[in-house]
């Protein structure tokens, strides 16, 4: 069917909002071949081969105050092959490289999951495996990123889909247009690749609500909570995954649009947040993809309890567990904001962390008809 002349001009004014330089190669293949070119000019060198890969543990990850995003530092390891603690995985390297290679040259995307099966096999001759689960092969397709300086996405790989969002967006995909506020109850699936090359996006919304629940999104959902209030809301299941992180990001980035996230008042929603924020250590060479440092949190927190009156008996003790991790959270960069140290220690001191289902005590809809715009009104929020 042809387009008509409105749904063009979505089209253009998406793909100018989307037309934003990327400092990540766009030529992974040829970065591959790069790659193995060197390790073979080793080989008939007779020089022990060698892959030099960036440090992605915590001696090489740093704070950037300015940009307020977690950061890959720049120290390089090296994983050789006449290495014995490295030779496994320096042979790993090499087949996820190859397969990604076979895989762009076919042009088409597979799964993180498929790729962990199509390497697996027996070695010949021996008992041993080329890889046993797929958390062998899950970081070394990180280390490949990082080395390449790519995306997963461009090495034509995706994961599955887990975050959901509703709301006034419009979403052209692949050259398919998509209503994100008329999608019923289930909400538009956030696929893994939302790069702009692929996803294009055009909203009027006043702000992002992220929200960790899914649960809490299908009340938020049901309530109409993005039309009453011309917002977008997203969940990520819990700990969103690297598309709906990246989707948050490009909603900040291209729109301007404030970002507010909804989380338990415990020290794991606060983390869910802080990832959000700032990135995580795992994927901080992808930080400035995947984190929203404008990122404000909304709720909820134990000095809510007061504020709005909440039952003591939905609150929920502090196991060690809680205690302990409240205690490194304390000592985190990106939490010693003074909103932060009040919060943390507040909840060290009453001994109790809520769920955000605890608002329902007040009633069903108490958390979209009254909590969130009262924090949205007062400008409640944490740092």
């Amino acid at each position: 069917m042809e387009r008509t002349a409105g749904a063009r001009k979505r089209m253009m004014k998406m793909e100018r909002k989307s037309s934003m330089a990327s400092s990540y190669s766009l030529t992974p293949k040829e970065d591959i071949i790069k790659l193995a070119k060197n390790v073979l000019e080793q080989i008939e060198k007779l020089e022990n081969p060698d892959i030099k890969l960036p440090i992605r543990t915590l001696s090489n990850i740093y704070f950037d105050e300015k940009q307020n995003l977690i950061r890959l530092g720049g120290k390089m390891s090296h994983r050789t092959y006449l290495n014995v603690a490295h030779t496994r995985k320096f042979m790993q390297t090499l087949m996820v490289a190859a397969e990604c290679k076979k895989i762009i040259d076919q042009g088409v995307t597979i799964s993180i999951r498929d790729l962990y099966y199509a390497l697996k096999r027996t070695i010949p001759e021996t008992k041993e495996n080329t890889f046993e689960e797929q958390e062998e092969s899950d970081p070394i397709l990180e280390d490949l990123e990082a080395a390449l300086n790519t995306l997963r996405e461009r090495l034509h790989l995706k994961a599955d889909r887990k975050g959901y969002l509703a709301g006034p967006l419009m979403i052209n995909d692949s050259g398919d247009e998509i209503d994100a506020s008329r999608m019923g109850s289930s909400g538009w699936a956030i696929p893994s690749n939302v790069e702009p090359e692929i996803i294009k996006l055009d909203s009027h919304a006043d702000f992002v609500l992220v929200v960790e629940k899914d649960a809490v999104w299908q009340r938020l959902n049901e309530d109409k909570f993005w039309r009453k209030h011309n917002c977008i809301i997203i969940t990520g299941k819990g700990q969103p995954d690297r598309g709906t992180r990246r989707i948050v990001n490009r909603l900040h980035t291209e729109f301007k649009l404030p970002v507010y996230v909804l989380t338990d008042a415990d020290a794991w929603g606060y983390y869910i947040y802080s990832v959000i924020k700032q990135g995580s250590i795992n994927l901080s060479f992808l930080s400035d993809r995947l984190g929203t440092p404008q990122a404000k949190f909304i709720g909820l927190t134990t000095q809510d309890v007061k504020k709005y009156n909440i039952a003591s008996n939905v609150t929920i003790k502090l196991n060690q567990g809680d205690i302990k991790r409240t205690h490194e959270m304390l000592n985190y960069v990106w939490f010693k904001p003074r909103e932060w140290q009040q919060e943390l220690k507040h909840m060290l001191e009453v001994g109790y962390k809520l769920e955000l289902e605890a608002l329902s005590s007040k009633s069903i809809r108490f958390i979209s008809e009254t909590y969130l715009p009262d924090k949205i009104a007062k400008k409640d929020f944490l740092p």
